[in-house]
């Protein structure tokens, strides 16, 4: 009956015994069976497979001693028992149970002590949800700035991460680009000198950076009228 590969142990790592098993229950009306869907188990995909057909299982576990074991239970649980995984001391736990919740329950997790939880978040969350993670210590978190409302892009030129500034100049448009024009990261100038208005190109074609000072120049060679200033 068995069409997985390998031995059946458990969290600990010791082997699968089910004569040792403590759920009675699941094993006495055939639940489960040893390499193919067991609950003590750290194979996540038999665990999932156990779980998916029998949620009520799943509500049983979601505070077993195992992080793995509760992760994949809150998958299936009952949703009036998720809110108290918000609090897991494991940020796959939490993060699985906001998932399911309705979306208040995720904005508790936008200063979640684990950063995999907070980019999660992050790239589920809409607009104005936002907000508040912008000022994140991490900058993938902070990378968000590719989804924010257009309006608050203009208080983020001076994020320390460039791939973060680096985003910011390739969505605003070219007039509001001269913040940038001096950043200290060489592809947030080269955007900068790639789309800011001709007008502004002055001083550009100076730049330390020779792609840079190619760009602005390539540029400016297509209007005349502005080479004498530049």
């Amino acid at each position: 009956m068995t069409t997985d590969v390998g031995e059946a142990r458990n969290w600990r790592s010791r082997e699968g015994n089910c004569g040792a098993c403590s759920y009675l229950l699941p094993k006495k009306i055939g639940w489960c069976w040893l390499v193919h869907t067991c609950i003590d188990d750290r194979d996540p995909h038999r665990l999932d497979r156990l779980f998916s057909s029998n949620p009520e299982l799943a509500n049983a576990c979601i505070a077993h001693p195992d992080f793995e074991v509760r992760a994949i239970a809150a998958n299936y649980a009952n949703l009036f028992l998720l809110p108290p995984l918000l609090d897991d001391e494991d940020g796959a736990v939490r993060w699985t149970a906001a998932r399911r919740l309705p979306k208040r329950y995720m904005l508790r997790l936008r200063t979640d002590p684990d950063r995999k939880v907070r980019i999660r978040v992050a790239n589920l969350l809409d607009s104005e949800d936002l907000m508040q993670m912008l000022a994140d210590e991490d900058s993938l978190v902070r990378g968000v700035a590719r989804r924010i409302p257009y309006k608050w892009l203009l208080g983020m030129p001076s994020d320390p991460d460039a791939l973060v500034r680096l985003d910011i100049a390739q969505r605003l448009v070219p007039d509001s680009l001269s913040a940038l024009r001096r950043d200290r990261d060489w592809r947030v100038r080269y955007e900068v000198a790639s789309r800011i208005e001709t007008a502004e190109l002055a001083g550009i074609t100076e730049d330390k950076d020779s792609m840079v000072r190619e760009v602005a120049r390539g540029r400016l060679a297509l209007c005349p009228e502005l080479r004498e200033e530049a």
